[in-house]
């Protein structure tokens, strides 16, 4: 075995660390340096793309760039110790799954030294099985560790067969530079490590930065993929907290409409006299102090899609002339005459009861069956069980370490009881801020349960409330006064705290709480 064979990976190029999101790749390239994989996927990195897709991106660069036949990327499970080819140019099947130390690329994964052959068969660590399923001819390969800023494997990449002669030990040196950049840009996923020393990621959701992996998140991935395969209009449903915007994000992200305009509105955040000029625009003079024309965001989202956060919140004049506008894509400014035209995918979220609503004549029928074209519910934290909920809490905990520049941090076992224990009437977003919290307020290496910014209440609530939350024949009214006063005892009574965590505005906030009065 020649020195040209064996290649210790090096960290020459190292990315600054943190949120991805505006930072340009193009600022850390230095003149004469070849185009790199993180520049391929930079844009794609803080989005809700399916995981897939980011990586068959960074696959399809390495090929290129190595003038190879094929490529594929596998992922060391840290669960399983297998090697799972997340993505390959493999056409003849689906997945290839490889036993700890199986295949060269098991060995690579097991020694972390890059590995060149340009005559496979004369390694004894060669598996043929895949050629013979495939059909496939291997001559040559190429294999590196993916290894990650802590020196943990994350998993190997891998090509097949050089265009035109032979794999170089400039080809070894360039494939190890861009092993290192596609460990950094997973670093930026949702695929984290067990632990940021050990071997391996736990191989979660199909959508980048969506973490769960329980059976109600499964029915959710399925439905947002669908949608986002369509031009629907579509209804989000489920509690605050649980995620919504960024669900209706992937759909957008996932969608033909991905390169065009994202324009979000929360019908919450603007007061009712405000909404039509912000959804449709007005012109010059069309009011006192309409002193030019203003484009309204269905305009802005011209070839993209537009976001309707909490449309029960829409006032009921508005109604008509939304249902106009998915029927017929047509609107007027304020004060205008012509009458425009828009090509816009419309997406909605709510966290009330819209068939309640109708029924009380506060939401108009034929405007409800017109945004549940397609319905996806979202679940709430508590029935996502408790994997999930470790599962987020570690991956907030990972997040928000990177961000504040914190020691790596653990939760304990106590910690760890106390977060699946608790009720979470916020959600998600409830315990991402109960984990960033504690990140930046702790000062020891562990969190511990003392550590969290929990109610003290949560564990004898457990041991009264049944796994769904409530009592089965609790009415929702109940359900929901009981929601609103646990989140304003989180809060410590602060009211605009509280309705920023449920994601409803202060005045429909203190409106609810007229009524238990």
């Amino acid at each position: 075995m020649s020195a040209s064979d064996l290649w210790p990976t090096s960290k020459e190029m190292r990315l600054p660390q943190g949120d991805t999101h505006g930072v340009s790749w193009s600022l850390l390239m230095r003149p004469g340096d070849k185009p790199s994989v993180l520049h391929s996927v930079a844009e794609m990195l803080p989005r809700h793309v399916t995981t897939d897709q980011l990586l068959s991106t960074m696959v399809d660069r390495v090929v290129q760039e190595l003038c190879a036949e094929r490529g594929t990327l596998y992922l060391l499970d840290a669960l399983t110790g297998e090697l799972c080819s997340r993505v390959a140019h493999l056409p003849e099947m689906e997945e290839i799954r490889l036993p700890p130390g199986r295949g060269i690329a098991g060995h690579v994964a097991t020694t972390g030294q890059a590995l060149l052959r340009n005559d496979v068969k004369a390694d004894e660590h060669f598996f043929p099985g895949i050629d013979r399923v495939t059909g496939f001819t291997t001559r040559s390969m190429l294999t590196v560790p993916v290894v990650d800023s802590e020196g943990g494997v994350r998993g190997v990449l891998q090509i097949l067969n050089k265009c035109e002669g032979s794999f170089s030990r400039d080809d070894t040196e360039l494939l190890v530079a861009l092993g290192e950049q596609v460990a950094e840009a997973l670093e930026r996923t949702s695929l984290r490590p067990a632990a940021r020393s050990e071997p391996g990621v736990l191989v979660d959701g199909p959508i980048n930065h969506v973490v769960g992996e329980s059976a109600p998140m499964h029915t959710l991935y399925q439905r947002v993929l669908a949608a986002a395969t369509t031009d629907a209009t579509v209804l989000l449903r489920g509690e605050s907290g649980t995620g919504k915007t960024m669900l209706a994000r992937a759909i957008h992200d996932n969608s033909a409409r991905s390169t065009g305009a994202w324009v979000h509105v929360d019908c919450t955040a603007l007061p009712p006299s405000l909404i039509e000029s912000e959804l449709f625009g007005h012109e010059r003079g069309a009011f006192t102090g309409a002193d030019r024309r203003v484009q309204g965001k269905f305009e802005q989202a011209e070839g993209g899609t537009l976001f309707l956060d909490e449309i029960g919140e829409l006032p009921l004049t508005l109604q008509g002339k939304l249902l106009r506008f998915l029927q017929e894509r047509e609107f007027e400014r304020i004060g205008g005459q012509q009458t425009l035209h828009a090509n816009v995918r419309v997406v909605t979220a709510t966290n009330v009861d819209l068939e309640a609503q109708v029924q009380e004549g506060g939401f108009r029928r034929d405007l409800y069956y017109r945004v549940r074209v397609v319905e996806v519910e979202v679940p709430p934290l508590r029935d996502r069980g408790l994997r999930d909920i470790q599962r987020l809490a570690e991956h907030f905990l990972d997040h928000y370490t990177r961000r504040h520049r914190r020691p790596a941090r653990l939760l304990s076992p106590k910690a760890l009881q106390r977060l699946q224990n608790h009720h979470w009437p916020g959600n998600v977003r409830e315990l991402e801020h109960c984990i960033e919290s504690a990140v930046v307020l702790c000062n020891e290496r562990t969190i511990d349960a003392a550590h969290l910014a929990l109610p003290g209440n949560e564990a004898r609530a457990s041991q009264h409330t049944p796994a769904g939350g409530y009592p089965p024949g609790t009415s929702m009214a109940d359900v929901e006064s009981d929601h609103l006063l646990r989140t304003l005892e989180h809060v410590d009574g602060n009211r605009t705290e509280a309705a920023r965590m449920l994601g409803i505005g202060r005045n429909t906030l203190l409106r609810k709480l007229k009524t238990l009065a």
